[in-house]
């Protein structure tokens, strides 16, 4: 059985991204069950809440609020024989994603969280490093062309004075 981390935020736009994923499967090849694992992201909460609302208050919230998710979202894929796996993000992506693909031994990832404007989103997976291998012109150089030609210009104009 293949196994998919989907992180979600917003059940109407996870849905979306969801069914046009099946649909693209769907059209290739008769889809077999498949397991997700849904991760729901919670909004974030501003430091200042903490005047008002206690810390067990706030991690009661984010439960309701993930039941809530949960309750919309994972009918719909256990009507395709699916099976669910529901997890709760309450730490760093990248760490929990780290987790999650050990643990399931699996690098299948869907975000279907909603892009939201002038917010940046917290990322899913580390970026990305050059290989220790890599040709000399793909890792950057120690120093910049710009810099090293002011400073070039800079030791000029000490020395002339």
């Amino acid at each position: 059985m293949e196994t998919v981390i989907v992180y979600i935020d917003d059940a109407a736009y996870a849905r979306q991204q969801l069914a046009s994923v099946l649909d693209a499967d769907a059209a290739r090849t008769p889809l077999p069950p498949v397991h997700w694992v849904l991760v729901a992201c919670a909004p974030r909460m501003t430091h200042r809440i903490s005047k008002w609302v206690s810390h067990s208050a706030r991690e009661n919230w984010r439960a309701k609020w993930s039941d809530k998710l949960f309750n919309e979202v994972s009918p719909w894929l256990r009507q395709r024989g699916d099976r669910i796996t529901e997890v709760l993000a309450k730490g760093p992506l990248v760490e929990l994603q780290a987790q999650l693909a050990a643990e399931h031994r699996t690098q299948h990832l869907l975000d279907a969280r909603r892009p939201k404007m002038g917010h940046d989103m917290q990322p899913v997976m580390a970026p990305a490093e050059a290989p220790a291998d890599a040709p000399a012109g793909t890792k950057p150089p120690p120093w910049s062309l710009p810099g090293a030609i002011a400073g070039v210009f800079g030791l000029a104009l000490v020395l002339a004075e």
